[in-house]
C-alpha cells in the first residue's frame, strides 16, 4: 500500500503561523481566520501524529520538546514546497531549470565564483553544472552544444561562434629546484624533448594530439594541474602551468621556473561562448552578463 500522509501543509503552515505570532489570536489575526479554526487545524494535527506540539499558558502557546523538532522539520517542508512552485512558475517562464557550463580548466576560478556568488540569488532555483573542459573537450562542448556557455581558450574556438574575451592566462614552465633541467641557463625545445613533460588529459572525445606543446616523447598524462603539482615537487618532469595555480609553490621554493632561449611563458586568452545563442533562456543570459561584468566587461 502506498504511504498516505496524516497531514496537510496547511497545518504545518498554521502551526508555523501559530508559534511565531506566539499565539492563536495573533495568529489568526495575521491568517485573516478565525481562532477556532486555528485551533481545531492544531489540535487535529497533534491527534494525528499521536504527539503534543503545543502547550497553553494563558494565551501564549508554547512549543513542546517534540514539537520544536517537528516544527523545524516542517520548515524545511514548507520552504521546498514553496521553492518547487517557484521552480515551476520560473519554468512555465522561460526560465532553466539547469544550466551547464563548460570551463577550461586554465581559467582562473575566483573569477567564476565571483559571478556565481552574485547569480546565486537570482537564479530561482536553478541548478548549475560545472564541467571542467580541456582543449579539444571545449571545443567539442561548443560544436556539439553539451552546454549553455562555453569558457574556452580562444584559438581553439571554432570559426562561426562568436566569443567574448575575458581574460589572459600565463602558462609558466616550472619543475622542482633539484630537477637536472635547472642546471640549463636558457633551454631550448630539443633540450626539453629529452625530459619527462607533465601533461594534463584532454577531455575530448577525440584529442588533438599537437596541442598543449607537447615537445616531449616521454610523456605522462594526468587528470589536473594538482596532480600535476605532487609529481613535479617529487623531483618529476616538467609542465606549463597557469600562473595562478603555481603561484604559491613558485613563492614557497618548492617549484621553481625554468628559463626557455624562446619565451619563458605563454599567453592564453580566454573567451566566453555560446554555442546555442537562440535557445539560451533568461537565466544563462542572465548568468552571461555577470561573467562578463566580473571581467569589466559589458553584453550587446
Amino acid at each position: 500500500m502506498p504511504y498516505r500522509p496524516k497531514s496537510t501543509l496547511e497545518q504545518w503552515r498554521i502551526l508555523q503561523a501559530v508559534v511565531d505570532a506566539g499565539g492563536y489570536a495573533q495568529a489568526a489575526e495575521l491568517l485573516n481566520k478565525s481562532q477556532s479554526s486555528l485551533n481545531h487545524a492544531v489540535a487535529k494535527l497533534q491527534n494525528q501524529l499521536g504527539v503534543e506540539l503545543l502547550h497553553v499558558v494563558g494565551r501564549k502557546a508554547f512549543l513542546t520538546a517534540a514539537g520544536e523538532v517537528m516544527l523545524r522539520r516542517s520548515r524545511l517542508l514548507t520552504q521546498q514546497i514553496e521553492d518547487l512552485e517557484l521552480l515551476a512558475a520560473n519554468i512555465d517562464m522561460g526560465w532553466e531549470p539547469e544550466l551547464r557550463l563548460a570551463v577550461e580548466i586554465i581559467y582562473p576560478r575566483d573569477k567564476l565564483y565571483q559571478a556565481l556568488s552574485q547569480f546565486y540569488p537570482l537564479s530561482r532555483g536553478s541548478r548549475i553544472q560545472i564541467i571542467d573542459t580541456v582543449i579539444t573537450g571545449s571545443a567539442e562542448m561548443i560544436l556539439e552544444a553539451k552546454a549553455d556557455l562555453v569558457i574556452a581558450a580562444t584559438p581553439i574556438v571554432p570559426r562561426g561562434y562568436l566569443s567574448e574575451p575575458l581574460c589572459i592566462t600565463q602558462m609558466v614552465l616550472v619543475c622542482a629546484p633539484e630537477h637536472p633541467l635547472t642546471q640549463i641557463d636558457a633551454l631550448d625545445a630539443d633540450e626539453l624533448s629529452q625530459h619527462l613533460q607533465i601533461v594534463i588529459r584532454d577531455t575530448g572525445q577525440k584529442p588533438a594530439e599537437n596541442a598543449g606543446w607537447l615537445k616531449a616523447e616521454q610523456r605522462w598524462t594526468v587528470g589536473n594541474f594538482y596532480e600535476a603539482m605532487v609529481i613535479l615537487q617529487r623531483g618529476l618532469g616538467f609542465c606549463w602551468l597557469p600562473d595562478f595555480i603555481v603561484q604559491q609553490a613558485l613563492q614557497d621554493g618548492v617549484l621553481v621556473r625554468l628559463q626557455l632561449k624562446q619565451s619563458t611563458e605563454r599567453q592564453i586568452p580566454l573567451s566566453l561562448v555560446i554555442p546555442k545563442e537562440d535557445k539560451l533562456g533568461p537565466g544563462g543570459r542572465q548568468l552571461r552578463q555577470i561573467i562578463l561584468a566580473a571581467h569589466g566587461k559589458t553584453g550587446h
